[in-house]
């Protein structure tokens, strides 16, 4: 767990980071959740900061982490989300995967949904992991892997 010095520290830097970069952006306070740090930033600039498929994003948080690691000694997982993009992307996800079981389930034919990242597809296994009436299989190469769901049994 990190202190709350260390939020603030994360805070600063996370602040600094983006105003040397020139975006104009509010950050959200930084908040702990177990051992994971979250971060949220509202910016009008959203579309060129995530990315396409959220790339940019996920290559900033990474970015960010490292920067981090060598202010902050504490070790801690490090969440950080642009606009509601990936809390966004979850929910959008989460339903696809519901929609998708239900077609599934419904007309006894397998269903494929298109390649997705492995966090991606790790959401849609949990969301249909309790369910009886499908079953998920993930199949090809990255990065064109993919989630299979079939109707069960």
């Amino acid at each position: 767990m990190v202190s709350e010095s260390d939020l603030k520290e994360i805070e600063k830097i996370a602040t600094e980071f983006f105003e040397k970069m020139g975006f104009e952006v509010e950050l959200g306070a930084p908040f702990q959740k177990e051992e994971t740090v979250f971060l949220n930033l509202k910016t009008p600039e959203a579309g060129v900061l995530i990315g396409e498929g959220g790339q940019t994003l996920f290559e900033l948080q990474h970015l960010i982490k490292a920067i981090l690691k060598k202010k902050i000694k504490e070790n801690f997982y490090f969440d950080f989300d642009i606009n509601d993009y990936k809390k966004e992307k979850t929910e959008y996800l989460k339903e696809l995967a519901r929609s998708s079981a239900d077609e599934a389930a419904l007309s006894r034919l397998e269903k494929e949904l298109p390649a997705m990242t492995p966090s991606e597809r790790r959401i849609i296994h949990l969301e249909l992991a309790s369910r009886q009436d499908v079953k998920t299989e993930s199949v090809g190469l990255e990065p064109q892997r993919r989630i299979i769901i079939r109707p069960y049994p």
